[in-house]
């Protein structure tokens, strides 16, 4: 709400409040999040971690190997995921969730929800499927 003073506009917002910011923010987090597999990776951390990439490979099967690597890359660049490598023979690499990435959870609940109220139908025709 906008203070004595301060213009608003169409949308209520003050004209360079913090509604400003937070739109940023949003914006912000949306371009962390966009793509089409870095949601589904997510989504699969959250049900379990650690995951090793073989694992998420086999959970998202129309993923390509190339486009894995990349998005599980940039996810760990902007701090939503932790990739964790151990020095043994084979090389054993596994992806877990940051705390910023686990925060996710109740967002992606309620995308689960909407998509299972709200879809038409699933990949099998049926709906919720």
């Amino acid at each position: 709400m906008a203070s004595t003073g301060e213009k608003v506009s169409a949308d209520g917002a003050a004209d360079g409040s913090e509604a400003d910011c937070s739109i940023d923010r949003v914006e912000h987090a949306l371009g962390i999040l966009e793509g089409r597999w870095k949601l589904l990776i997510v989504h699969h951390l959250l049900i379990r971690q650690p995951r090793r990439f073989s694992e998420l490979e086999r959970a998202i099967p129309r993923v390509t190997q190339k486009m894995l690597i990349q998005q599980l890359r940039a996810l760990e660049a902007d701090g939503v995921v932790r990739r964790i490598a151990y020095p043994k023979v084979p090389p054993h690499v596994e992806y877990e969730l940051t705390p910023a990435g686990a925060a996710l959870t109740p967002a992606l609940e309620a995308l689960h929800d909407w998509a299972l109220n709200t879809c038409p139908t699933g990949p099998s025709g049926q709906r919720g499927a």
